[in-house]
Formats: structure tokens, sequence, C-alpha cells
């Protein structure tokens, strides 16, 4: 009852918000009664007869009910279109659940219908109760690589356990498992045959082959098959330390058929693991660049595309989770905790818990992550068509805060109903589509079919000759709809061979407001209303008023002039945009009494200077050209007879330079030195006459110019060069070939010392003398 009192006050307090909104309707592009229900949510209609009065818009009947009641339209002939709500189907909620049902209902109401008008928000209340006993599907998907060996082992015996601690949440509960490791490709795994056979250390006998992921068992409530099924498996191997749980998750969640998951259950998958994870892009290391589908791809309880696509992202996997009305659990080691923290915060209704070093705490983890997940409901919607907008506000103990995308309630124990009141507001017409809120991680819907309330339903008379149309045409909320051949506020005109489409041009620019918005269209000619102050709005289609013209003093035209089609005529004597000054030069006088120099206007006693030229009287221009350089050719044809405008001086320049040879200057002015096309220097002094392109130039007769060159002097170093260049030459041939004949005399020399010669006597060599031996010669 509380409740209900509460929801109560929150819808007056909103009919009250409105109230207080309450301001003047724009009138600009109303022309009907649905303009303007579309222009804002407070504006309504006024329906009544003889409303308007004669030369006004229609779109007076649209402001907000106070206005028009104030202005004399009585209650009953104000239109304002509600937002409306049908409740089509609303099933009680149920207590426990009943195997007999095919479908407990744990969200209610299941279907409505909104009628809405754009820019008003509507709330109706949603309810959820959590039913008792509700059935369990708990998918158990292991990391089976080789650092998960210990946990392994005790996980073959914790069957017994974990069927326990489920049937003490409900007494429908079943339990399927998968396992997983890494796709096996280059980095991931060795793909040496026998490494992929067996990836384990040489010692371990019970090893498995590497794989991606393999569907062991679906969901059973049969304790010893899921044992039996377990205690199959072994321990596996691979490379890296990031492993391919993301795969496995995917194809756990979308494989509905095969992995056994139920319609009418909470659906868990608890992912243990002691490592990070692959994400897509990661693929790319191996080469494999075709992105995950999120299809199912299971043959032979094997994951077949592992090796042929991509990892999934972790908002694909976020998608299917929720698509499937999964809520994972993620039980992992110390280690990675922080990693799978911030996994969770971008999947939603997901839950981390830590494992012992040997899982043997992993039942309890599973209870506290249940506990958790479903004590927590959070209400969200899918579809939402454009310009729509929803708030949820949650009404429970545990509530957050309200938000546009979500509402949640935490700590909700079984069988509490609570209740979430859902604001929806469509900021514009829209076709019939529809919507559906739901609980995350929970099957049950309330589908929201949306319709627009834009038009008006005034109850009119069907004769289409009524009075108050001249008998011409038929009422419509109020504005007469004229037959065929007449046109008008009442249906007065009639438009001969003329169409209304062309009377009604004739009476606004192209595109523009019919009569400016100032007038009526009356048989192709424009009436003119009046002004607040009672004057009357003039032109061809009302265009001007004399009424908004600038203001001097807070007076119009400043009191100085008349105020005619938004422009002041000033009287004699004064000018300006708003007559504000008195016609006057002497502000703008120079010494040489002319008016700025004739480098700008006089406006208002001040000059107004032409592009470049400074205040106060256009004396000086510092952003124009250096008229040293601009006029030098000038210079040189009416002082020196030559240069570019030789040929034509009297024409290009006599006009703009008046100019005088001097032999030195006297007068102090701007001195100009420029080089001319003989390449001499010219020396002059310029003064600017009055206007902007006059001057007095002063010219110095003689001109600086170089000396020309001695021809004989060129020749002769000419020569010189030549014979010095040719003397070099010849010596450093010269040294070359010197330096080039002590390199072979000391190489023959050192050549020579190497040599050993032994002396001996030239067996063929005779000497030339002959000696004979006497005998018998004794000497005596």
């Amino acid at each position: 009852m509380e409740n209900y009192l509460l929801f109560l006050l929150l819808m007056l307090m909103g009919k009250h918000g409105l109230c207080q909104q309450e301001k003047g309707c724009s009138k600009s592009m109303v022309n009907s009664c649905g303009d303007c229900m579309r222009s804002a949510p407070e504006c309504v209609w006024c329906k009544q007869l003889n409303f308007t009065k004669a030369g006004q818009q229609e779109a007076v009947r649209c402001d907000t009910k106070a206005q028009l009641m104030k202005r004399g339209c009585k209650r009953e002939e104000i239109i304002s279109p509600e937002n409306t709500l049908v409740i089509v189907k609303a099933d009680p909620l149920s207590g426990s659940f009943d195997k007999q049902l095919k479908q407990p209902v744990q969200l209610s109401p299941q279907k409505i219908s909104l009628r809405l008008r754009p820019g008003l928000p509507t709330t109706f209340r949603v309810s959820f109760k959590r039913v008792q006993g509700y059935p369990v599907d708990l998918y158990y998907l292991m990391d089976l690589s080789y650092s998960m060996k210990d946990d392994l082992a005790n996980v073959k015996e914790l069957g017994k356990d974990l069927f326990a601690a489920l049937k003490s949440i409900t007494n429908s509960a079943q339990i399927g498992f998968g396992a997983f490791v890494d796709k096996t490709v280059l980095p991931y795994t060795n793909t040496n045959k026998e490494k992929l056979l067996k990836p384990c250390d040489e010692n371990d006998q019970e090893c498995q082959a590497a794989f991606g992921y393999r569907h062991v068992l679906s969901m059973t409530s049969e304790e010893e098959q899921f044992k039996t099924k377990v205690t199959e498996e072994f321990i596996s191997g691979n490379l890296d330390s990031p492993e391919g749980s993301l795969d496995a998750m995917m194809q756990a969640a979308v494989c509905g058929e095969r992995i056994g998951w139920r319609n009418s259950s909470t659906r868990l998958i608890v992912l243990t693991t002691d490592a990070g994870f692959h994400m897509a892009g990661d693929g790319k290391l191996a080469g494999i660049l075709e992105p995950n589908d999120e299809q199912c791809h299971i043959e032979n309880s094997l994951y077949t595309k592992s090796n042929v696509m991509d990892y999934p992202s972790v908002g694909q996997l976020a998608m299917q989770l929720e698509k499937n009305n999964i809520q994972p659990i993620f039980a992992v080691t110390k280690n990675v905790e922080d990693v799978y923290k911030q996994l969770t915060k971008l999947i939603p209704k997901s839950e981390v818990g830590v494992l012992s070093s040997d899982s043997k705490n992993v039942v309890q983890l599973i209870k506290d992550a249940y506990k958790r997940l479903s004590s927590k409901v959070t209400v969200t919607h899918d579809n939402l068509p454009e310009h729509v907008s929803v708030i949820y506000t949650p009404n429970c103990k545990g509530a957050g805060p309200a938000g546009e995308s979500e509402g949640i309630c935490d700590n909700v124990p079984v069988g509490k109903e609570i209740y979430f009141d859902v604001t929806v507001t469509a900021d514009t017409c829209i076709e019939d589509k529809s919507f559906t809120i739901r609980p995350l991680g929970i099957k049950d819907t309330l589908t929201v079919t949306l319709s627009s309330n834009c038009e008006c339903e005034c109850q009119d008379p069907q004769d289409s000759s009524h009075p108050h149309c001249n008998g011409r045409g038929r009422v419509s909320c109020g504005i007469c709809s004229c037959s065929e051949g007449s046109i008008g506020q009442f249906c007065e005109c009639s438009i001969g061979e003329k169409d209304e489409v062309s009377l009604r041009a004739s009476c606004q620019r192209d595109n523009g407001t019919e009569c400016e918005g100032r007038g009526d269209c009356v048989c192709g000619r424009c009436q003119c209303h009046t002004t607040e102050s009672g004057s009357s709005y003039h032109g061809d289609i009302c265009e001007c008023d004399d009424e908004h013209c600038e203001k001097f003093q807070n007076k119009l035209c400043g009191g100085n002039g008349k105020c005619n089609c938004g422009r002041c005529e000033c009287f004699s004597g004064y000018e300006g945009s708003a007559c504000q000054c008195k016609v006057s030069e002497e502000g703008c006088r120079t010494l040489n009494n002319t008016v700025c120099y004739n480098r700008g206007t006089c406006k208002c006693n001040r000059c107004e200077c032409k592009e470049g030229y400074q205040h106060p009287r256009c004396h000086k221009c510092l952003g124009c050209p250096d008229p040293c350089q601009t006029k030098l050719n000038c210079i040189e044809c009416l002082g020196f007879e030559s240069g570019p405008f030789k040929k034509n001086c009297s024409v290009a320049c006599s006009k703009s330079i008046y100019h005088e040879m001097v032999d030195q200057f006297t007068v102090q002015s701007k001195k100009c030195q420029q080089k001319d096309t003989e390449g001499c220097w010219i020396r002059f002094n310029l003064d600017q006459l009055v206007g902007e392109d006059h001057y007095k130039a002063t010219i110095l007769k003689q001109r600086d110019c170089p000396e020309p060159p001695s021809v004989i002097a060129i020749i002769g170093g000419s020569i010189a060069s030549v014979a010095l260049i040719g003397i070099l030459m010849l010596m450093l041939i010269k040294l070359l070939i010197y330096m080039k004949d002590i390199k072979e005399f000391r190489k023959f020399e050192n050549e020579r010392k190497k040599s050993k010669w032994a002396e001996a006597d030239n067996p063929l060599f005779q000497t030339a003398t002959t000696t004979v031996s006497n005998p018998t010669f004794t000497g005596e």
C-alpha cells in the first residue's frame, strides 16, 4: 500500500511539474491542432468557434490551458490529447517453481501498449519476484593447460559436493562440463607432431593431445555421469600463458542445443583458470585474420573453427551472454584476479572468485557467486526506437539511482516482490514500433508497443456547408476547411481560375512566411495587423513597420528623424543610422582644408578612412606598400627617360606624380634610394599630396652609376690566368714523374740488396799471358 501511494505521489509531482512550466506556446509553424500537439507537451488547442478575431492567425488557438481560458476559451472547448496506457497481458507472478508449469512468471506485466504524445512522459510500474526453487543450469568450463594439473585432480573428486551445493538452492539442477586450452597453431602451441600428440612433460603418462575447446558433457542431473566424464579427462598443454577462454565461452553461449540449456532456468558458466585470455586481434600472430562470426561450430564435441577464426572480442562475448541470459562466474587464481575483475566491468551480471592453489574451494566459491548474482536484479531494455527515452526508478530497499539504461535492486531475497517505475517519453511523432524490457539473466520479458498520439479528435460536425464557413466548407477543430474553389479564414474568397497555392504565394517572399507573419492573406492580398502600439504594419506583404528603427539615447531615430520601414529618415541637419549626428565636417578638416585628405568620408563629424589609412584624419597608411618601390619606374622615366615606362611615361605617371629635378635636397621628407634598370642608384624624396595616389617627387639629378669594366684588364688577366694554369699543370706533371722515378729507384735498390752472389771463375776464361817453365833450369 505504501508503494502504491508513493507511485501516485510521483505521478502527481510529475503533473505539477508540467503545470509549473506553463509559459506561452510558440505560434510559429502552427497551422492546425495537430501542429499544436507536436509543438510542446504543455500546449493545448481551443476549438471554440469565433475564438479568433478578424485578421488573427489561427495559431493563437494554440497556448497553455491557463492562457486560453484567460482569453475566453471554455474548458469543454479545449483539446488536450493525453498519453494512453493499455495493459494487454499481465499474468500474476509465480510463488514457487512448479514442474507442471511450462514457464514460471517472474515479471509482470508481460505486454502493454502505449500511445504517446510528443514530449509528454508516461510512467508505468513493472513488478518482479524471484521464484523459489527456480531451475539452475551450470556449465563447468575448465582450463586443462599443464599448470592446472593439480586442480583437475581435485575437480574429479568434487562432483558430489557440487551437486549437493546446487540441490541446496533448487531441486531442479543440471551440470555440464567443457574443457579448453588454446588454438593448436604457433605461437600458442608447439606444432611438432610429437608435441601435438603429447604436449606435456615426457614423464607424464596421462596427457591428451592439444586442442582448442571440447564439449565433454551436456547438461545432466546424473551425478555419476558427471563424475565418469570428468574422470576420463586428462591434462594437456600449450606454449604461451594466455588461454583460449573466450573461444570456449563463445561456443558454450551460442551452442544452446548441444550444451542443453533449458528455456526456464538460471544459466551459469563457471570458468576456472590460472591465466589470462586471448581476445580479438591476437589471432593475427598466427596469421588468422577471419573475425569470429559468433556462430556454433561444434562437431564431434570439438570446436572445428578454432584455427580458422580469430578469438571473439569482449564486446561480442558480452552481447551473446546477455542475449542468451547466461551469467558467467570466473573462478581464477590470485595472480589473475585483477584481470578478470576488469573483465566483469564489461560483461553484465558476472562475478569473480579467487581459487585456492588446488581449487578445493571452488564449490563454496560458486555458492557465494550465485548468491550475489541472483540477489541483484538489473532491469534493462532492447531495441529501443529512435527519439524514445526510458528512465528506470527502482522501488526497493537496495535500490540504485534512477538511470536511463537500467534499473538496479540489490540484496533481493527469494519471494520478495520489488517494483520498477518506468518512464517512457517520445521526443517526436514516431511510427508504430515496440521494444522489450527484461531483467538480465532471466528469460521473462515485457513487450512495450508504441504509437503516436499526434492528431486531435475534436468530434466535429460532418456538415460540409457549415454556416461558420459561409456555407463553403466544414469545421475542423474550430478552423474552416474550405471546399474546392474557396479560400480564406471563413472561406469567404472565391479563387476562380487561380488555385489556392498561387493566391497564397502572392502573399509571401520565396518560401517565406505568409505576410511575414504580420497579416492575413485574404484573396491573394495581405491584410496587415496592427502593432502593439496601435500603428499598422504596411507594405505589399506587411514587411514594414515604423517602430523598429535604431534608437539613440533611448529615442527612436534619436528624436531627430522619422522611422520608415525599419530605417531612419533624418531631419535636415542630422545624419547617422539613428540620426544621432549633426551634419558637420569640422572634425574631419585637415591643415590644408581638405576633408580626410580625400582618403575617406566624413560621417558624424568623424573620418571613416579607406582601407589601410589611419584615424583621425586618414593621414598615414601603415598597411600600404612602400611608395619608394611602387613609384620607382615612374621616377626613372620622369627623371632620366629610362626604365619600363620610357615609351608611355606621360600616360602612366604624369597624373599621379608631380616631379622636380634638384642638385641637392633642401626639404626633409620621405627619402628613397633605389636601384634602377641600368644598375644606377637613384635618390629621391616623396611627399604624398591630397588623395590616395598623388605624390610630389624631388629627384636628385646625379645618379650613382658603377664604372664600366676595363676590357684590356679583363683580356690581360684572362691570358695571364691561362698561362699560369698551364705552368702549374706542367710543374704538377713533372712532380708526379719525379715522384714515380724515385719510387721505382728505391724499389730497385731494395731488390738488389736482397740478391746474394757467390764469387767464381769462368771456366771458359783464358788469360792473355802464358808462363813456360824450363825443366833444366836450375836457377843458376
